[in-house]
């Protein structure tokens, strides 16, 4: 409680500023209410003609809480927290819900503490959901473990809000003992989960751990079901997976205040050009969805579900986070200016302010990888037929468009000397999971088909969720260059063909971030997708984000990592 304003509220002491002649959208009642209001000590003081150390004439401009994400991994970002924040903090997001699971795979509970150093002090509030499945599952070799004790000893951290994602549903529904510890050690609190598919007594079960949304729903038969168990509904659209339209017809005037809009994982081309919540927002709106209703969903929603009391909405006690908008009908120009605690920080689409970037090195040199051998790519193939009509049948995973989840294929693919090889012109890539944490030697190898790629081959150190290194090609000698490339960059991204190093980009943080700007990482991710596409890549997926899902065995169908290829069957 802030008793201090209560003498500015009753007008008894000045506020430091009156913004006038606003068109206010109240997120409470959902409608837009012309009106003066008044800011103080970075607070909202109340509304109506005051007396104020300075006045901000809006001129009838709209004015609504600063957009809240419920759920991102700033790491999917691939820069810095201060870049991610200069990127999205002039497009109308004030705060984020931060999932550090991809650092804390690689370098444990050191990967957190960047995280919350990082964001100390950015014109951004940051707030973090602790990762609570380092590692996911068994079946792929992680940079670090995190148990019970681990999460229990930053519970207390400032801007710790509770456990991030329970992607571990075998674990919960088995009462696993050390998911059932960390599930005790914040009963508490907040509990994100991630469970496609899941129905049924075994959704049940999965609520009754105390678990309390998903973001993980592809149709609307999935989301009402849990939206029915009591579960927050958050819908995603990424980079790659991209829920928002099918799951939009899902919200009614009923469950709108149940439902959030969170960006999961966005790559810095679609921060650049797409944008981050409020790209969402116009989604939703050219959807169909009211303005008022989507702006809901993007910010006091989140902000319940979080327990984030003065954040989310225009009113007295919340804090001042808010943006100026021309109009609601299109949000495609970024908001005329932003305030966060009632300080421009933004104006006509570029920060106002300062970002300060922290540059502790604590997360850097995470590449430890045993020497790859030719050897070690080679895919062993049973029976002696000859390709075409009698050649063994290899099992291959399948790429499914715009989405993480793949499909088993059986495919008479060629053998050379016993092993089966790429094939350009089935569409047939082979795929390499290379264990780089422990330099254990690990490493898996399987077949792919949907990529395009008829030459070369790509590799990149982000890979879902314990982020080895994973190449994809057609050729041998080509795979063994790009990741060695990507070693000796300290983790990143390299196109290679010909035997030539056609693209990169370095990744030095963890692997997974770059220290360059949003733009020039951005530039050198293009130039990285570009080269792929010139070796047959086609356009409507990036190549990059594609691969790394591959290695996420908590998706359903087949996956591969450091271990071998696995089956993953919905739960």
């Amino acid at each position: 409680m802030r008793s201090d304003l209560i003498d500015t509220a009753m007008g008894r002491r000045p506020a430091d500023v009156v913004f006038r002649h606003a068109r206010l959208v109240d997120v409470f009642t959902a409608t837009v209410v012309e009106t003066d209001f008044s800011v103080s000590g970075g607070y909202i003081v109340g509304f109506g003609a005051g007396d104020a150390e300075r006045e901000v004439d809006l001129r009838g401009k709209f004015v609504c809480p600063g957009f809240i994400d419920g759920h991102v991994h700033l790491e999917s970002s691939m820069v810095t927290p201060a870049q991610f924040a200069r990127t999205v903090v002039p497009l109308g997001t004030t705060a984020v819900v931060a999932d550090p699971h991809e650092i804390a795979n690689v370098a444990g509970v050191a990967g957190i503490h960047y995280i919350l150093a990082a964001t100390e002090g950015l014109p951004l509030r940051v707030f973090v959901m602790l990762p609570s499945c380092v590692p996911a599952t068994p079946l792929e070799t992680s940079g670090a473990r995190l148990g019970a004790r681990d999460l229990a000893a930053l519970k207390s951290y400032p801007r710790v809000l509770g456990l991030g994602e329970v992607m571990d549903v075998p674990g919960v529904i088995g009462r696993r003992r050390d998911m059932m510890e960390k599930l005790k050690a914040y009963r508490d609190e907040v509990i994100d989960g991630h469970a496609p598919g899941l129905g049924g007594k075994e959704l049940d079960a999965y609520v009754l751990a105390g678990i309390g949304s998903d973001h993980e729903s592809v149709d609307a038969a999935e989301a009402i079901e849990k939206l029915r168990r009591g579960m927050r509904l958050m819908i995603r659209e990424g980079s790659v997976t991209r829920n928002l339209r099918a799951l939009l017809p899902v919200v009614t005037a009923a469950n709108a205040r149940r439902c959030l809009l969170v960006t999961d994982d966005r790559h810095p081309s679609d921060l650049l050009r797409e944008g981050h919540l409020n790209y969402l927002v116009r989604l939703a709106v050219e959807g169909g969805l009211d303005a008022v209703t989507a702006i809901q969903m993007a910010t006091l929603n989140a902000a319940e579900y979080f327990r984030l009391r003065d954040l989310g909405a225009i009113a007295p006690g919340y804090r001042a986070d808010f943006q100026v908008l021309e109009d609601l009908s299109a949000f495609r120009r970024p908001p005329a200016q932003v305030y966060q605690g009632g300080r421009l920080v933004a104006e006509g689409g570029a920060m106002a302010v300062e970002v300060p970037e922290y540059r502790d090195q604590m997360v850097t040199d995470t590449v430890r990888m045993a020497a790859l051998l030719v050897e070690q790519l080679r895919v062993p193939a049973s029976g002696t037929g000859n390709w075409p009509d009698a050649a063994p049948v290899a099992d291959v995973i399948g790429l499914i468009p715009h989405q993480i989840v793949t499909k088993l294929l059986k495919v008479k693919a060629p053998v050379v000397d016993g092993a089966f090889v790429a094939e350009p012109r089935l569409d047939l890539q082979k795929l390499a999971v290379v264990e780089r944490h422990h330099a254990s030697g690990n490493v898996g190898v399987a077949l792919v088909s949907g990529f395009g790629l008829r030459a070369g081959a790509l590799a990149t150190s982000v890979a879902h969720d314990s982020h080895n290194i994973v190449v994809l090609g057609v050729d041998d000698e080509d795979m063994l260059l790009a990741v060695d490339a990507v070693a000796a960059m300290g983790g990143g991204l390299a196109v290679v063909a010909d035997r030539l190093i056609r693209a990169t980009l370095p990744l030095p943080i963890a692997g997974l971030m770059s220290t360059r700007s949003m733009e020039e990482a951005d530039a050198a991710l293009r130039n990285c997708v570009g080269e792929a596409r010139a070796l047959g890549v086609p356009d409507g997926f990036d190549p990059f984000m594609t691969m790394s899902f591959l290695a996420l065995p908590v998706v359903p169908g087949p996956k591969l990592t450091d271990l071998g290829l696995v089956l993953v069957k919905p739960s």
